[in-house]
Order: C-alpha cells, then structure tokens, then sequence
C-alpha cells in the first residue's frame, strides 16, 4: 500500500524518528537506509519487512522488487521532507523499518565464527561483518555490551551484508568459549604479547573462532587464559597494533586459506 506523506512528523513516521540515534527498540525493530542496503534485505533474506520511507523517484524504479516482496506499507514523501529526520542523508532517498531475525543458537553457528570481546565501535562492527561476508564467514557471536550488527550504523557500514550472517548474542564470554571448545573448536585470540604466535606461522584447525577484542583494551588476560592460541599479525616495528577491523579482516583472509 502506498501512501503519500506531506508532513515528515507525521505521527505514522514516529518510528523512523525514534531510532534516528539507536540502533534497535525494545521489539526488535530496526531501521535500515539506503537503496543498497534496503535492496539487499528485499532481495536476499526474509526479513519481515513493516514499512518503508522513500521518494517517489525510488518507489517507481524498485516497484517491481517492492511488490515482488509484499511490503505491507510504502510512504513517499519528498527529498525536502525526508531530509528533516537528523541523520538521514537526502541522497539516499530510501529508509526501512523492519523485525530483525531472533539470535540463533551456539549450537547452529558454522565451523568458522567471529567471537566480539566487547567491541564498542558500530563502525567496527559494521566493518568486520561486511569483511566476513564477502570472505565466506558468517557466523558472528557479540556480547550485550557491544553493538548489535543491526544497529543503523553498523548495518550501514556493513553495507546491509550485516543481514545475511548467523548472529548470536552471548551473555557470559568465558561460558561461551568453554562451550565452544566443548563443541570441537578450537579458539584462536587476535592479540599482542609476549607469547603470541605469527599470523603466518599458525595451523588453522577444521573448526575454529577467532576472538577480536576491545578497541583500546584488548583481550582480557582471564579471557586469553582460556583461548587455545594467542595470533598476532606481522608488523613493521614502531607500529603497535591495526584498527580491529583491519586486522579481523587480514586474519579471516589468511585462516580461510589456510582451513
């Protein structure tokens, strides 16, 4: 159904204004923006779509795709109106609101998962998920404290691929590495010390995580106690560390070569 907004607080729009700084209400809604990233969602998953807020000019040249995904409620409003909702930039012309997937259990993650050790950058979650993506590695776990991949930003940044990976929300990290090795894999830590192994002198095993930590603290040292390996990427000396997103995506690369 295609509905003609006039007034961009239209109290129909809350939503879209709401979420404007957050990331995910309470019932699990997001907001995705962007035509390449709301085209990803319609096109390749299935994600319950509640609405969309876009030009007239998107909704004619992507009627067939909204149509082919029986979206329940399209509003069209003007580049002058969208523009009034903070944050959003005009040229992307197109904003979804919709019900992300429930987490899925330890259980039913793949042989190769990214673990995030409270990673508090969106921009990095974002990154790190749009890199596993296009490298063959779509399980991701996060603890409560970090970013959800469908955050806006992240899921932005992510360039949408954020959608198309197996997310799963732990609670207790030291927990979930226990089980995890209980489960057959074997857990690598991405961090620098004294002990750590080179990147290029690592034997990957079938089934493994890679633990990615925080921005500034890294891995905690009860946490490192618990991984199988500790790996550090080589670097020239005087450089201390990459950004967490780099330096998950140079270690996938080489652990997806080497599985």
């Amino acid at each position: 159904m295609i509905t003609e907004i006039q007034n961009i607080e239209d109290e129909r729009l809350n939503v879209y204004h709401a979420l404007r700084d957050k990331g995910i209400l309470n019932d699990g809604s997001f907001i995705a923006d962007s035509p390449k990233v709301v085209n990803l969602i319609l096109e390749q998953t299935d994600i319950a779509v509640q609405s969309i807020l876009a030009t007239k000019a998107y909704v004619t040249e992507h009627k067939a795709l909204l149509e082919a995904r029986k979206v329940p409620v399209v509003y069209v409003a003007s580049k002058s109106e969208i523009s009034k909702i903070v944050g959003h930039k005009i040229h992307h012309n197109c904003m979804m609101h919709a019900k992300r997937p429930q987490d899925v259990e330890l259980e039913t993650l793949d042989d190769a998962i990214v673990l995030l050790d409270n990673i508090t950058s969106s921009e990095n979650v974002g990154a790190i998920a749009r890199s596993m993506a296009a490298l063959g590695v779509h399980s991701l776990m996060f603890g409560k404290t970090s970013p959800h991949p469908f955050n806006r930003r992240a899921l932005r940044v992510s360039m949408g691929y954020a959608s198309l990976l197996k997310a799963h929300c732990y609670s207790d990290i030291k927990e979930s590495i226990i089980a995890l090795k209980n489960l057959g894999y074997r857990v690598y830590a991405a961090e620098v010390t004294a002990t750590s192994k080179l990147l290029s002198n690592v034997q990957v095993s079938g089934k493994w995580v890679l633990v990615m930590g925080h921005e500034g603290f890294g891995i905690a040292e009860d946490v490192l106690a618990l991984c199988d390996e500790i790996v550090t990427i080589e670097m020239e000396p005087g450089v201390k560390s990459f950004n967490v997103a780099v330096a998950a995506s140079i270690i996938v690369y080489n652990f997806k070569k080497k599985s």
